[in-house]
């Protein structure tokens, strides 16, 4: 059985004792006592630093190692940090960037985010809280470019490209995938809603001789049993009322290719007696029809609940479930699979920022720690859809917990409007609260701003000044 080789992260250094570093800081500061000091502290935790004294020195570095974090003055001679900043992202801008200053004004800070920065530290610092920030700025970086990495050897290996995840579990459907690719066998998905039984067909479809054939996909439980027959055989015309034309089923188009039939557990025992018959015989008849239809189709099916219960109770034919069943992919639930969230979210942060033409978005840690820590009742799907509306309703790099729905964080909209700063001001509060209950509501209204007018009762040019003056980026979900 072949397998997945995850490459070794290229970025990963050792200490000089030899042992391996939690990653490589690069830090730049006109302060010769603070490089010092940073250095000392970060290499107790197990950190390699390396120190430039100033802008120029520091692009130098950069242009010739690669860093897991940099820590950047603000206060710099020649360039500042925040005139250096957006040169160091447009160049490396998968690389995080952590501001540290004396002079930590609301202005210095809004700009530093804007331009790309994670955090902003102000001295003196915290050493626990900055150690606390450095570890979570590191760890999603090396998520990053694992995920990177993954999509790239999946894809390479076996055109897994749309299929993410590194853990063991996964790591042994993509063998399984891999190795059954290519016969003629029937293939039975198994999963919990969400957990991405269509993208399995498709890469075992893909990686198939079948490949450049139609590969066609149907929810047999969408439509009624009378519906679901003359889609998947076709019909003659006239065989029932509104069949003024004769017209293929979906054997017919998926011919010399694959079909795939979710939810087969829907089905009605009669479709099933027939649907046992072309695995059996590769014939079938079109709805009133008397010729005898032969077709060269693969099967796969998928199923969100246990068949063989099924089976016991009577609702689904034994002879079909182990003509389906040649062999069983099972597709583990996400809350199984932990390490594979923060791939998963880089990877819908990626596809979800493109489609919606933003700049790249990336999780603080606070918000990518609530979904390692969230069960996922919808798996990957909810995974994927709350990614979606976090992107949607940002307004900068930076995707906080406050933009994940609720049942993620654990705590309420009123709660997440309430975690500031001890030293916030009321005003900074209150902005805070005002533009959050703007975004929320242009979410509900689709971006509409004159039904959000109307729903807060207040004139759409009011609301307009609103938006001008808290900065909100309207922007409309561009799918369902």
């Amino acid at each position: 059985m072949p397998e997945v080789e995850v490459p070794v992260n290229p970025l990963e250094t050792t200490t000089a004792a030899g042992s391996a570093s939690l990653g490589s800081v690069l830090v730049i500061d006109d302060e010769a006592a603070i490089r010092d000091s940073l250095e000392v502290l970060l290499n107790l935790e197990g950190y390699t630093v390396t120190l430039a004294g100033d802008g120029v020195e520091g692009l130098r570095t950069l242009d010739q190692a690669s860093f897991d974090l940099l820590l950047l003055d603000l206060n710099l001679p020649g360039q500042s940090g925040l005139e250096l900043l957006p040169q160091i992202k447009e160049r490396y801008p998968e690389m995080p960037v952590i501001m540290i200053t004396a002079y930590g004004s609301v202005d210095n800070v809004v700009e530093a985010i804007r331009s790309g920065a994670e955090n902003f530290v102000q001295k003196p610092w915290d050493n626990e809280k900055l150690l606390a920030d450095i570890r979570s700025a590191v760890a999603l970086h090396r998520a990053e470019e694992e995920n990177l990495q993954l999509k790239r050897t999946l894809k390479q290996r076996y055109n897994f490209s749309n299929i993410v995840g590194k853990s063991e579990i996964m790591l042994k459907v993509f063998d399984l995938v891999a190795q059954v690719a290519p016969s003629r066998s029937t293939v039975l998905i198994q999963g919990e809603s969400g957990t991405g039984k269509e993208l399995i067909a498709k890469a075992i479809h893909a990686n198939s001789p079948r490949r450049d054939k139609p590969f066609v996909p149907i929810n047999t439980g969408a439509m009624p049993s009378e519906l679901l027959e003359s889609t998947l055989f076709g019909h003659v015309k006239g065989a029932f009322t509104s069949a003024v034309s004769s017209k293929k089923g979906l054997f017919e188009v998926a011919n010399g290719g694959t079909l795939f039939m979710d939810e087969i557990a829907t089905m009605g025992m009669d479709t099933q007696a027939k649907i046992l018959r072309v695995l059996q015989d590769r014939r079938f008849m079109h709805l009133g029809g008397v010729q005898e239809i032969q077709v060269d189709v693969r099967i796969l099916a998928a199923t969100n609940v246990d068949l063989r219960n099924e089976v016991r109770e009577g609702r689904f034919r034994e002879d079909l479930f182990y003509r389906l069943n040649v062999i069983s992919v099972d597709l583990p639930p996400l809350r199984a699979r932990r390490e594979d969230i923060p791939l998963l979210a880089n990877h819908f942060l990626d596809f979800y920022a493109n489609e919606n033409g933003f700049e790249p978005r990336k999780l603080t840690a606070d918000a990518m720690r609530a979904l390692v820590d969230y069960d996922w009742p919808g798996n990957v799907r909810e995974l994927e859809n709350s990614i979606e509306r976090g992107v949607v309703l940002s307004s900068g790099a930076m995707i906080g917990s406050e933009l994940l729905p609720s049942q993620i964080t654990g705590r309420s909209f009123q709660d997440a409007l309430l975690q500031h700063s001890p030293n916030a001001s009321l005003f900074d509060i209150l902005e805070d609260i005002e533009r959050r209950i703007i975004v929320e509501k242009l979410e509900r209204c689709n971006g509409n701003q004159t039904d959000a007018a109307e729903q807060f009762h207040i004139p759409l040019s009011t609301l307009n000044q609103k938006i001008k003056r808290l900065n909100i980026e309207i922007r409309k979900k561009g799918r369902e």
